[in-house]
Parts: structure tokens; sequence; C-alpha cells
């Protein structure tokens, strides 16, 4: 590894101090290559050689930028150029402000995978869903007659499906490799631990990463709202029980109870006793602000680290402590602070971070951390 100096300014005379030159150049022609690629949209200050695992060179400067070549431009030619030599290329800023070109060795070539263990999940957590909802439907008594919760099951199918295909379908088209949705049995509870679909390689730039992630709740909140609508329709309002736990609000879930009874509920003696339709629909939007939290691997992540770049990793702390105080106060929480407090520091990072939103996907994104505060529930379960 060769280090040297960043380029200076003379703080009197505004002179630029000339960049040094590597004084031991690799021999190797991918890097000539590399080399005269970068040199040909980059007034390169400072170069690196073997920096750490697959960063072959490392490259600080400033790109030539203008109206026919801006930053998505220019890496769109240098991944051209780099992709038959086996590498990857990654564009970023260092703290200076300053453009850094990195060589990462071995492009990620990801192979098929078998789809039998999605089609396996899948078919246990819809046995799962329909166990919980039959045990809505029945109260309980007859847990044999697992055909009753096909409301609940198929409605918690259709939200989770749609939203994990939204992620999956926006991948596709910015020809990203995912695998089809893992599908979390869970008999308990809400009858699912929610779905998932892993990445097989990493995001072009922040426009690939933000349309990836917020498909997803978008998706999802298409076939949540309509449900829950129909379930709060055909549900009815009852006077509370004496003892019980019941779900929690959030504004949506406040106003669509509103809108439909032309009250609000519970109103103190009575509250709607949701069937399971309604109960899918909740569900659908609790999961959503679950993943629109604007943390870490998390849906909301993604869009906060595309709208902020690194300042998003500021969050942590405070969303952390908003979290350990919801948790002292409903210990429901207590699982997800602890995934926060574990992952939520972890970023999706994609190669090319100089690259910004354009402005449909800045509103996209704004819209998506307003339905965040609509959909999120701070007290989920609670007692009457």
């Amino acid at each position: 590894m060769i280090n040297e100096p960043s380029i200076l300014v003379d703080g009197q005379s505004g002179v630029l101090v000339p960049p040094e030159k590597p004084t031991k150049p690799l021999r190797d022609p991918a890097v000539e290559t590399i080399e005269a690629a970068v040199n040909a949209v980059m007034d390169v200050y400072k170069v690196e050689y073997d920096v750490a695992g697959p960063v072959r060179v490392r490259y600080t400067g400033r790109l030539r930028l203008d109206d026919e070549h801006d930053s998505e431009t220019i890496y769109d030619q240098l991944d051209e150029q780099f992709a038959p030599l086996d590498y990857h290329v990654m564009l970023t800023t260092d703290d200076e402000g300053q453009h850094v070109i990195m060589a990462l060795k071995g492009r990620i070539n990801p192979q098929p995978r078998p789809i039998w263990v999605n089609v396996m999940l899948l078919v246990l957590t819809l046995f799962s869903l329909l166990f919980v909802g039959t045990g809505q439907a029945t109260g309980g008594d007859n847990m044999s007659e697992l055909w009753r919760g096909i409301p609940y099951a198929l409605s918690i199918i259709l939200i989770l499906g749609s939203h994990e295909l939204g992620h999956y379908f926006a991948a596709r088209y910015h020809h990203v490799h995912v695998t089809l949705p893992y599908f979390i049995p869970m008999p308990l509870g809400f009858g699912t631990l929610g779905a998932f679909i892993q990445l097989r390689e990493p995001m072009r730039n922040r426009k690939v990463l933000f349309d990836v992630g917020v498909a997803g709740p978008l998706a999802g909140l298409i076939f949540a709202v309509p449900i829950l609508f129909i379930g709060l329709a055909t549900s009815d309002v009852e006077l509370l029980p004496e003892e019980g736990i019941v779900e929690g609000d959030s504004i949506l879930y406040m106003a669509s109870k509103y809108l439909v009874f032309g009250e609000r509920l519970p109103n103190g003696n009575e509250d709607v006793m949701i069937n399971q339709l309604a109960l899918a629909g909740w569900t659908g939007l609790f999961i959503t602000g679950l993943n629109l939290i604007p943390l870490g691997q998390l849906d909301g992540g993604h869009v906060m680290y595309t709208l902020i770049g690194r300042h998003a990793q500021r969050l942590y702390f405070p969303l952390l402590g908003l979290f350990v105080f919801l948790a002292y106060l409903n210990q429901a929480w207590l699982f997800w602070t602890f995934l926060l407090f574990m992952l939520g520091r972890v970023y999706a990072v994609p190669l090319d971070t100089v690259t910004e939103l354009d402005p449909r996907r800045r509103w996209v994104g704004y819209a998506a951390l307003v339905i965040f505060v609509l959909v999120f529930v701070p007290n989920p379960l609670r007692p009457v």
C-alpha cells in the first residue's frame, strides 16, 4: 500500500498543492486499465493500493461533473469498464467531501437457489395463520375446524405477500438479484413473524435502494387499508369486557374507526369487536409501521439513508431511547428494542452513494415517513 497525503489548499494564496504520484505503481494490466478509466472522469489527488479486503485500488479526487456527465452517468461508464475485469466500482465521498472511487476485486455473481424452502415456509405459515384465525373465530373452543380461519389467513398472506413482492419486483426491475419471499410461521400471536426477501448483491445507487425499500410498505398498504375498512364495516360495536386485551390505536386506525362508526372508539363503555378481516387489516398496518422504523436494515432505514446518507446513523441513539421508553410502558416492545439495539446501526450502503435522489423520489420518501407516523402503534396490545 502506498499512503499519500490528500490534496491541500494553501490558506493564504488558495493555490493547490500538486498531488504526488505513487512511487511504486503496480504492474497489473487490469489495474492499469482501471486507472485509465478513472483518470478519464476524475482529477485524482491520491492513490492507494491494496487498501483492505477486496479493495484493490482507491482513488481520491474530484469528479469532472457537467450537464452531460453527472455522477450516475460516470458510475455507469466506470462499471461497464470494470465488469470485464471482474471488478466492482464503488463511488463515495470522504470526510473532507472529496470523491472516492474504489476498485473491488471479485464481482458477485449469485447462483439460483431452490424454491422448495420458500414453498415449505409459505405452507407452514398458512397453517399457523389458520390456527390463529380459527382461535379468533371460535374463541378457542373448536380449534379442529381450521377452515374457519381462512379469512384471517388469506388476508395476512395477501398483505405480507404483496409487501414482499413489492420489494421483489422493484429489485428485478433494477436487475438486482433477490430471493423469493421467505415467510416465518409462528402459531402464536399474529400467526407469523413476518416475511423477508434476501438481497443477493449490493444495490447500485441510492435510487435503486430507495425503490426497493419503499415498494414493499406501499404495496402492502394497497391491500391492508381496504381489508381494514371491510373488516371494520362488518364488525360490531359492543360493550367493553371487564377484562382482556385490546388492540392499540394508530392515527390511521383511530381515524378509520371514526369514519366507519361516526364516533371515537373506544368511548369508555364501548369499542368495536374486530372480526378476522379487521384484525388482519390492523396487523398489516402494525407490521407496516414496524418496517418503516427509520433505522438499520428496515425499510424505513433504507428510505432514511437514501434521503440523508450517512447522517442517518445519528438517529440511532434518539430512536433507541424512544423504544426503551416504549418498552418501559409496554413490555411488548422489549423484543423489538433488543433487535434495534443489535441491528439498528447497520445500514444497506449502495455502491454509489454520491448520486442523490431525484425530487420525485424525495417526495415519495417524505410521504413514507408520514405514513410511518400515521400507522405506528405506540401501545400495541393493552389491557381493557
